[in-house]
């Protein structure tokens, strides 16, 4: 059959060269842009998926230069505290040289006073001017602020990391479980038989050695002395031993005399022991512990005889302090003395607690964490799990080395001339020890600063960094075979698309020549 109205085979041919050109063209679109997903219509599913990697990358990418920037952060912080840590190093050795009174003149103390001020002075300054790139990272704005801090509860305060994330301010309550507690032993002042008529004196030439966590001290107390001696005599020397005494009655000798030690906690002790072989007037001389380190009874009268019988009193010559226990916000902290520390990711702070409240258990107090710190962003998704804020409080000399000192916190400000723990006034007392603690509380802040932002760069920054870049990697991998062209693939498709097309026009015109064979039925 033969009709001209309509050349079926040359439609057919259009049709497939138009399909070969759209092949053509999509190849040479891959092949130009190196990608297989030009637009949505070449994969949608493979687009939806490559899309969502690209906006993983890019945010695992800012995590890294995150990462990175905190890590230079610490790195320049880290540096002023070098400063800062030889500065104290220095002061240290001035303060022991002045204390040195029996081979240094009123002059060398002098000049020493002088070269103290001046590294006082150069800490402070360093604390207002380390910065990076405008952030001031030691004078205290990096800190957490905080509101009714009760200074009767807490003395010092120290909030190291804290997480805002849906909230803008962070409650921290504490209550004290358990309380803690001095080392005590208690030394009796009354007699029988025949030497209760000598209540409330020392029987014979006694020897005491007195032990406590600074020393050892020995002292003698002549036979008849009334007790209120040997509290003079441990009184006298508790600088040196850590230990203190006092009459249970400061009116009574024969109430008896109480042995503490001056800190409190697991880590300080007393120990009285009396170090002649033998006792002429019988076993007077012998010290009790309190079970499991309880208050001291009261007098009058004080039931010494009851307490032993009961087990409240247990012979000994040595007795142990105890911590702190208590929950701050309902988690149990750790206790050291009468400080307390918690570390979560929520919350991870340091309380020195006041006598008042670490000697009161069921007691409580509370205060709000209502901003501050320095949030570090290090992953691709702004979330609290990661996210790291943590607080870095100000060095400066007023701020650094908060120490109980006699009843009130000293800083290290005050070891300037003029102030309460200069070398003038350290002489007048004779005693360096406060102004010695002072420093070496002081030492230890910008060394556990140090610490702290070391681990922080080590155990967080770094893997952080290496694990983004691994997943940046993996990642880019995935994203690469959804949407990346694979050449070897497309220049196939392209050679045959050319032949196809270059067919395609062939068959076309023998198509078109077909439908001229009809002229020949008319001549």
């Amino acid at each position: 059959m033969a009709r001209i109205n309509s050349n079926i085979p040359s439609l057919i041919a259009q049709n497939n060269i138009s399909r070969t050109s759209q092949e053509l063209q999509t190849r040479l679109q891959r092949l130009s842009t190196g990608l297989r997903i030009n637009r949505g219509a070449d994969d949608p599913a493979g687009l939806i998926t490559s899309e969502r990697l690209r906006a993983d990358i890019e945010g695992i990418s800012q995590g890294v230069k995150n990462s990175e920037r905190a890590s230079s952060v610490i790195a320049t912080t880290d540096s002023a505290l070098t400063e800062v840590s030889d500065l104290l190093n220095s002061i240290k050795a001035l303060i022991v040289e002045s204390a040195n009174t029996g081979a240094s003149s009123s002059d060398e103390r002098s000049a020493n006073q002088l070269q103290i001020d001046s590294a006082i002075d150069s800490i402070t300054r360093i604390a207002s001017t380390a910065s990076f790139g405008g952030l001031k990272l030691l004078n205290g704005s990096l800190d957490y602020t905080l509101s009714g801090l009760a200074s009767s509860a807490i003395s010092i305060a120290q909030v190291f990391g804290a997480s805002f994330i849906g909230s803008n301010s962070i409650q921290v309550d504490v209550s004290v479980i358990n309380s803690a507690q001095v080392g005590a032993l208690y030394l009796r002042g009354d007699y029988t038989g025949a030497n209760a008529a000598f209540n409330g004196t020392v029987l014979s030439s006694t020897k005491l050695e007195i032990s406590g966590t600074r020393g050892v001290s020995v002292i003698e107390v002549v036979s008849a002395a009334d007790l209120s001696s040997i509290v003079t005599a441990v009184n006298a020397r508790s600088s040196l031993t850590g230990v203190k005494a006092a009459l249970v009655n400061p009116a009574d000798s024969t109430s008896g005399v109480v042995f503490q030690s001056v800190d409190y906690g697991s880590d300080a002790f007393v120990s009285v022991k009396r170090l002649e072989a033998s006792n002429p007037n019988g076993n007077y001389f012998q010290t009790f512990s309190f079970a499991n380190n309880g208050a001291v009874p009261s007098y009058p009268p004080f039931p010494w005889a009851a307490s032993i019988s009961s087990g409240a009193l247990a012979a000994g010559e040595l007795d142990p302090g105890k911590n702190v226990t208590a929950l701050v916000n309902g988690t149990l902290a750790t206790g050291n003395g009468l400080g307390i520390k918690i570390n979560s990711q929520e919350l991870s702070l340091e309380l020195d607690l006041t006598e008042d409240l670490a000697t009161r258990p069921n007691q409580s107090t509370q205060f709000e964490i209502t901003g501050g710190g320095a949030l570090f962003q290090l992953g691709p998704v702004v979330t609290a799990q990661q996210q790291v804020n943590i607080g870095i409080g100000s060095i400066a000399a007023s701020n650094l080395g908060g120490k109980l000192v006699s009843g009130s916190v000293q800083f290290l400000s005050s070891l300037k001339e003029g102030q309460t723990n200069s070398i003038r006034e350290s002489l007048q007392r004779n005693d360096f020890t406060a102004a010695s603690d002072i420093l070496d509380a002081s030492i230890d802040q910008i060394a556990i600063l140090r610490g702290r932002l070391g681990a922080f760069e080590r155990n967080v920054l770094d893997p952080n960094i290496r694990s983004l870049q691994t997943s940046f990697e993996n990642l880019s991998a995935s994203d690469s075979i959804i949407r990346d062209a694979d050449f070897a693939f497309e220049t196939s498709r392209l050679t045959r698309a050319q032949i196809l097309s270059s067919s395609g026009m062939t068959v076309l015109g023998l198509a078109n020549q077909q439908s001229q064979q009809v002229l020949q039925l008319l001549g």
